[in-house]
């Protein structure tokens, strides 16, 4: 985790950039962005010019050529160990005219990161500012895997909070949850159709290192690690940028991070290429019959961007593939015919495992739409026996547009430290009220070796719950005869207080004395009068 030190030191360069003159949230990003690439760089031929120095021969690659630049400025000099140790005005002259034209030349090196800089721009106004953020960045221990990714986290963690493109941006936690429910392995090739700043690929990256550590030992499964695992798509360059960076911090080297628009033509030969599918698809439009790709629309034939890209997670997956996807409630019961077919489907043809329903106010403050997230398998030959409905009711946040916390950090998130320390025992009620997280994942591991084999070996607890419960299983005949709506509130029982009433006899008898009371009353108020 990053100290509050260097917290403080970040808040202290945004504001710097803000009052700076660059009050964009992504472009500030962009910039620490490739500060940051330019850092790595230097860091990588350090390590070359260390190899050749211990095995006595020439550098196998060298990233700074020697010699001079076209403007006739030495290659020495736009290495971050040598302009870090400028005054802020040379420094400033070398980053914007020979370290920025410099980078732009890197991208036939085949590496994702370099193809996403061949077009940066340097935006920062003036040499006190450039200090600044040298001087931070220079500050954090670029070598602590942890520590850089956290600092990159805590940045990225600044759109969402400034309210701009926050749809970027999917709340650490769910996306915490959605990768431990799926629970990734050292074989899964993992896809992000819409990866943003890389959120999803990034958790599965740590969710690996966490629970097979054996993929950064054997030589096989680390190239597939860092090279065969990872890939995400997106047609924002500037999210390609941050979401390459974003990985590169997190220790992934060579992730297939690339410009796509994933509901066009262009996914050809992506078909069945996916054995895990984790996203948070756009929902806020639709798009023209002639810019999507035909074999999506003779799938589901809508306009509708959260149906298309269900359709194309579909394809994208391999049988026996699975899926955690973040979907508006609208796809759970719309009642067009689209809505109708792909529901149908994913009962019918797929094996849908579960519905999680989200609180409306998960993606506020940019969004207050209502979500649930549908996990579920590729068969094409069905599979759907029961479906499982949890209903979330708080993630550990308030559900206004300041989401602040509502509880210490150690019990924040889908796997609490907290309850790490309690040997596995559950958040108390008082905390479980505030935060269903570790609740849903529990409830799930219960069930999910289950869920995959014979109905029969349901586990019983689950299978027991009655519909007044949070979480509930619901054959599929129950789907059907509704139509496949898959929302939760169409299965949910709510418990109606009961209300103990007399019997008819003693309320009437009791109505004839209170009759009896008033006509007295009315005599006594006319004797008064007279």
């Amino acid at each position: 985790m990053i100290t509050g030190e260097i917290r403080s030191k970040v808040d202290a360069l945004w504001n710097a950039f803000w009052t700076g003159g660059i009050s964009n949230p992504l472009e500030v990003i962009e910039q620490i962005t490739y500060l940051l690439f330019l850092k790595r760089l230097d860091d990588l031929h350090t390590l070359e010019e260390n190899k050749a120095a211990r095995l006595k021969r020439p550098l196998d690659r060298r990233i700074f050529p020697e010699g001079a630049d076209p403007k006739k400025r030495s290659y020495d000099d736009l290495r971050w160990s040598r302009f870090k140790h400028f005054e802020a005005k040379e420094m400033f002259e070398v980053v914007n005219d020979h370290v920025f034209p410099f980078l732009r030349t890197l991208g036939g090196d085949g590496s994702t990161y370099a193809h996403h800089m061949k077009d940066a721009r340097f935006t920062i106004p003036t040499p006190a500012l450039l200090t600044k953020v040298v001087d931070m960045i220079d500050a954090v221990p670029m070598e602590d895997r942890d520590t850089k990714g956290d600092l990159y986290e805590y940045m990225l963690g600044k759109i969402a909070a400034a309210g701009q493109n926050g749809q970027f941006r999917t709340p650490r936690h769910i996306i915490q949850l959605m990768v431990e429910m799926t629970a990734p392995t050292a074989k899964d090739t993992i896809c992000d159709p819409a990866s943003g700043t890389c959120g999803f690929l990034v958790a599965a990256g740590e969710y690996l290192r966490d629970h097979q550590p054996e993929i950064l030992r054997d030589p096989q499964m680390k190239r597939h690690f860092h090279e065969q695992a990872f890939h995400g798509y997106d047609f924002d360059n500037t999210m390609l940028r941050i979401g390459s960076m974003n990985m590169l911090l997190h220790g992934v080297e060579q992730p297939d991070i690339r410009y796509r628009d994933s509901l066009g033509q262009d996914h050809a030969g992506e078909e069945e290429k996916y054995t895990l599918v984790l996203a948070n698809p756009p929902f806020a439009g639709s798009l023209d019959y002639e810019s999507c790709a035909k074999d999506l629309q003779q799938m589901v034939k809508t306009k509708k961007t959260e149906l298309l890209f269900l359709a194309l997670i579909l394809r994208l997956l391999k049988p026996g593939g699975r899926a955690a996807v973040i979907v508006p409630d609208g796809v759970l019961f719309g009642s067009s015919t689209a809505h109708k077919t792909l529901r149908k489907m994913l009962v019918e043809e797929q094996k849908l495992d579960a519905v999680i329903s989200l609180p409306g106010g998960v993606f506020k403050p940019y969004a207050g739409v209502s979500t649930a997230i549908l996990l579920f398998t590729k068969t094409n030959s069905g599979g759907t026996d029961h479906v499982w409905f949890y209903d979330v009711q708080a993630d550990g946040q308030s559900l206004d547009d300041k989401r602040t916390e509502l509880l210490p950090p150690e019990k924040l998130g889908a796997t609490p430290p907290a309850l790490r320390s309690l040997g596995g025992v559950g958040l108390s009620p008082e905390d479980h009220a505030k935060n269903n997280l570790p609740d849903v994942l529990s409830r799930w591991r219960t069930l999910r070796p289950a869920i995959n084999s014979q109905p029969s070996t349901i586990n019983s607890v689950e299978l027991a719950r009655p519909r007044t419960a949070q979480s509930f299983l619901v054959p599929k005949a129950d789907l059907a005869a509704q139509n496949y709506d898959l929302s939760l509130n169409r299965y949910k029982e709510v418990i109606h207080e009961e209300i103990a009433h007399r019997p008819p006899g003693e309320i009437l008898a009791r109505l004839a004395e209170l009759e009896k009371d008033i006509a007295q009353g009315m005599k006594e108020l006319e004797g008064m009068l007279r």
